[in-house]
């Protein structure tokens, strides 16, 4: 009965924000473990990781999309550990993905890297090498416009935010053009755009919140609106992302 209620509350909601809070009590009340993978141990696999990062986000839902059991090593970077900077000594960033002893940076590196060694369960990049240059391509993009601009504007004046919201909407534009109505930029299920763009959602959302400005809207993007709530459904997803509001906690920190 309390999952039925919750459903209808949030059936009566339009954004994807009411949608993922309505997961995160059903995760608290433990009604999500039904969901919950079926995982692989494998005793050779550590993250380091942060409970933040829309970096080790990514990460932790393909290993999840892959049933893969891994040790969950938390970095508050600060300071950073002895074992991060001896696993990654030019950017000393989280994620690492350890496997085996050798480590393996940039998440979406590391998501690539567990499609190809573990080629069990769903794939997340096609077998076609034109779509998975195209999906390569896109994720770059994703890097380039989309990340630099939201950071940006969490840590910037009101004036020097204008031309970063012109940018994150124009991101999101371009991207409810590839998505084409399909359910995943993957087609039928979750692939490499998916988990890229969809680790930035929250934060997307605490951008919002922050500023008090609507950017990912049914008016403009409606696929991506329905996407962005499907994807935080995902079983692989929704036992990753953190509360949105204690993420505006964290990022307050970062406020001029």
């Amino acid at each position: 009965m309390v999952a039925y209620g919750l459903f209808h509350f949030w059936m009566s909601k339009s954004s994807y924000k009411y949608f993922h809070h309505t997961l995160l009590i059903l995760k608290d009340i433990n009604y999500l473990n039904l969901w919950e993978p079926v995982l692989m141990a494998n005793n050779d696999l550590k993250l380091l990781e942060g409970w933040f990062s829309p970096f080790v986000w990514r990460v932790k839902i393909a290993l999840n999309i892959k049933s893969l059991d891994y040790e969950k090593i938390e970095e508050t970077l600060r300071p950073k550990s002895d074992l991060l900077l001896q696993s990654n000594p030019v950017y000393k960033k989280i994620p690492v993905l350890i496997h085996g002893g050798k480590p393996i940076c940039e998440s979406a590196i590391i998501v690539e890297y567990i499609e190809e060694t573990w080629t069990s369960g769903p794939s997340i990049l096609s077998s076609d090498p034109y779509d998975r240059a195209n999906a390569r391509f896109w994720v770059a993009y994703i890097d380039d416009k989309l990340f630099p601009s939201m950071r940006s504007a969490l840590a910037t004046d009101e004036e020097a935010k204008k031309p970063l919201f012109e940018q994150i909407e124009e991101v999101l534009l371009k991207m409810e053009e590839v998505l084409l109505n399909k359910p995943f930029f993957g087609g039928d299920q979750i692939g490499l755009i998916d988990i890229v763009l969809g680790s930035l959602l929250l934060w997307l959302e605490v951008l919002e919140n922050i500023n008090e400005r609507k950017l990912l809207f049914e008016e403009k993007t409606p696929a991506l609106v329905k996407w962005a709530e499907r994807f935080l459904a995902d079983p692989a997803v929704v036992v990753v992302m953190p509360e949105t509001d204690k993420l505006i906690e964290y990022a307050k920190a970062f406020r001029p």
